[in-house]
C-alpha cells in the first residue's frame, strides 16, 4: 500500500482511489447520521445530539454574521454548516488508526477549492451584475484597470490553490506524523499527540470555514462596509 499504514478499507481494495472514495463515502454517511439523529425527535429543550447540532449551527450563525452580516449569514448557514461539517469529520476521521483523512488527498481539497471558488463568484456576479463584478476588478480609478485587473484575477485564482494546499498540506502533515508515532511508539503513547492533532482537526476546518465567509463578503458585499 505504497508505504502507507494499513487502512480498513485496504481489506477490499489496495487502490489508492478506492480508499479515498471509501473514506468519503464513510464521512458523508458519518454526517448524515449525526444530522438524522439530532432532528429526529425535535424538543423545545434541546438534549443530545440536537444540543450539540444546536450549538454547532449557533457558532457558525455567529461567526457567518460577524462576516456577511445576519440577512446573508441565514442564506448560507446550510452550505458553511455542511462544508464544516465534511471538512470536520475528513480532518479527524485520519486520526483513528486504521482509517485516512480523505482531506490529506489533494484531489479533495482542490475539489472543494474550485466549488467554494465557483460559488462565491457566481453569487457575486448575481448579485451585482456581471459588468459591475468584475468592473470592480479594475481598482478605485479607471487609469489603474490595465494594472489592478490582471492582479485581481491572479489573486482570485490563487485562492484556489491557498484554499486547497493549506488544508492538504496541514493534513497530510498531520498524518505523516500519527505515521511516524504509532511506528515508533506503541498506541497508548501518543495519547497527547491524539489531542494535538484532534485540535488541529478544529482549527483547519474552522480556517476553510472562515476563508469561505470572506471571500462571499467580498463578492456580495463590494459596496458596504464590512
Amino acid at each position: 500500500m505504497e508505504g502507507r499504514l494499513f487502512t480498513f478499507s485496504g481489506l477490499l481494495s489496495t487502490e489508492h482511489s478506492f480508499v479515498i472514495v471509501f473514506h468519503i463515502m464513510l464521512v458523508a454517511l458519518i454526517s448524515l447520521f449525526i444530522a438524522s439523529l439530532a432532528t429526529r425527535k425535535l424538543k423545545i429543550v434541546p438534549t443530545g445530539f440536537q444540543n450539540i447540532a444546536e450549538i454547532y449551527m449557533d457558532s457558525i450563525f455567529n461567526l457567518s454574521k460577524g462576516v456577511i452580516g445576519e440577512e446573508y449569514a441565514n442564506k448560507y448557514l446550510p452550505l458553511v454548516a455542511t462544508i464544516g461539517m465534511f471538512v470536520f469529520f475528513s480532518n479527524v476521521i485520519g486520526i483513528i488508526p486504521g482509517f485516512e483523512s480523505p482531506t490529506g488527498n489533494i484531489n479533495i481539497t482542490l475539489s472543494l477549492a474550485i466549488m467554494v471558488f465557483a460559488y462565491y463568484n457566481y453569487e457575486g456576479i448575481k448579485k451585482n451584475g456581471i459588468i459591475k463584478y468584475f468592473k470592480h476588478f479594475s481598482g478605485p480609478v479607471w487609469w489603474l484597470s490595465p494594472l489592478m485587473f490582471p492582479i485581481e484575477i491572479v489573486s482570485h485564482i490563487s485562492r484556489i490553490i491557498s484554499l486547497s494546499f493549506r488544508l492538504f498540506g496541514n493534513i497530510k502533515g498531520d498524518d505523516l506524523f500519527l505515521m511516524v508515532l504509532l511506528m515508533l511508539a506503541p498506541w497508548l503513547v501518543p495519547l497527547p499527540a491524539y489531542m494535538l492533532l484532534a485540535f488541529m482537526a478544529f482549527l483547519q476546518t474552522f480556517i476553510f470555514i472562515m476563508l469561505t465567509l470572506v471571500y462571499l463578503s467580498g463578492a456580495i458585499l463590494m459596496d458596504e462596509e464590512h
